[in-house]
């Protein structure tokens, strides 16, 4: 089997794992590319249209928006993927240090870009200060999430025996979900959150100065889900720091925060809008881990069974319980948020990566309408290239290093001087 990272993409070492044609299905999985292109496509239209169409972008908090499903989908696809790369392991220590290689090289690939040495559209400046780099983010959560599963997988699956079901073959990593979710749910309830204060600086982190404003910011709560007060912040405060934490939460675009067109949070806005928080911090990467193993089992029919109908139906009757259960806690007070990546928020969105994979499984494979995927399969196969290159602005990067006279006269700035005018 070639070797796999959780966000493959090119055609060497990322490539996808062929199966023998019977006549049955395809050489190659083409669902499994599309849908992979099918997140890219969504990962950029979010990035660059959300901006002019908020109602696609993350909800500030509790709530579902298409760029919510985005992360889950990527998560749900590294867990198809794993069930193929890991269809026979002989060598289970062997294995488990490759995917300990693999999850590093991709967690340091996400700190490079996104840890925050690269610059954006309106900052020409290089590197990061190692009191305020971003540990935690996009990659980062994938490699997690990646690993937590190839552990499921390599330690956790029962030897295959004739007769032996799916579900009794891995029903060990059921187990590890509801311990995930368990452990979850009772650091989220049950951590006492006290009051906490944070410092700002007045200045741009790349001015240092000695002038900060201090914020603080009142809780002594007990299950407090909202942004100010809630667990996973304060683990990722005293674990991670919270100089390293994103700078610009979603939160902000919440009424509350009263956030200008510019993205500055006014000083009278709630102490806690001024605070950073990591979406892809420590705790909701637990929850991050269950929709890569849940993945998995898909990845478990599709390995173990030939037959598109049963195929279909096997993940017919993954989704629609997990769907069921997500609307159920949701409606009994747990809210679906990406932030926290919630139970419910997990249920549902590995649900909807679900049905959508079935989709495009029954279009594609099934039916052999590839006409109309083609360019979904062509990002599939390059998803991190194209992740690196556009939505980690590195292609901004080099686009910008020529410009005309002055570093401001370069075509990106240009681009984005076009934009607001129209």
């Amino acid at each position: 089997m070639a070797d796999y990272l959780p966000l493959p993409g090119n055609d060497d070492d990322l490539a996808q794992p062929q199966f023998p044609n019977n006549g049955l299905t395809p050489s190659r999985v083409a669902s499994l590319d599309a849908f992979r292109g099918l997140c890219v496509f969504l990962m950029m239209l979010v990035d660059y249209g959300g901006s002019l169409f908020p109602i696609i972008s993350h909800s500030p908090w509790d709530g579902l928006r298409l760029a919510d499903f985005v992360m889950p989908f990527f998560l749900f696809i590294s867990g198809v993927s794993l069930a193929l790369v890991h269809k026979k392991v002989s060598n289970k220590p062997g294995a488990t240090w490759k995917a300990v290689l693999r999850a590093a090289k991709l967690f340091f690939l996400g700190v490079l870009l996104q840890g925050g040495y690269l610059h954006g559209v309106s900052d020409l400046t290089y590197g990061v200060d190692l009191e305020r780099i971003r540990w935690f983010g996009i990659l980062q959560r994938i490699a997690i999430g990646y690993l937590f599963a190839a552990l499921c997988e390599i330690w956790l699956s029962r030897p295959v025996h004739q007769g032996l079901g799916i579900v009794k073959r891995y029903h060990l990593h059921w187990l590890f979900v509801v311990f995930l979710s368990v452990v979850f749910c009772g650091l989220s309830y049950g951590l006492y959150v006290q009051d906490w204060q944070f410092e700002q600086p007045l200045s741009s982190p790349s001015m240092p100065t000695n002038n900060n404003s201090v914020y603080s910011v009142k809780c002594s709560v007990r299950g407090d889900l909202g942004p100010a007060c809630n667990a996973a912040g304060m683990i990722d405060r005293y674990v991670i720091g919270i100089n390293h934490l994103y700078k610009k939460p979603v939160y902000r675009n919440l009424e509350d925060c009263n956030i200008s067109s510019s993205g500055e949070v006014p000083e009278l806005s709630p102490s806690w809008c001024h605070a950073p928080f990591d979406p892809e911090g420590i705790l909701g990467s637990l929850m991050a881990a269950v929709t890569c193993i849940i993945g998995l089992q898909y990845g478990h029919v599709l390995a173990s069974l030939q037959d598109h109908r049963k195929r279909l139906h096997y993940w017919s009757l993954l989704s629609v319980p997990l769907l069921v259960l997500g609307i159920f806690l949701a409606i009994v007070g747990i809210p679906v948020n990406k932030s926290l990546y919630t139970v419910s928020y997990t249920l549902i969105t590995s649900s909807a990566a679900g049905l959508t994979f079935c989709a495009l499984y029954l279009l594609v494979d099934s039916c052999g309408y590839r006409q109309f995927t083609g360019i979904l399969e062509w990002m599939g196969k390059h998803s991190l290239a194209i992740f690196i290159l556009v939505t980690s602005n590195v292609a901004v990067v080099l686009i910008q290093g020529f410009y005309w006279k002055t570093p401001q006269n370069n075509i990106i700035h240009w681009i984005v001087a076009l934009a607001k005018s129209a």
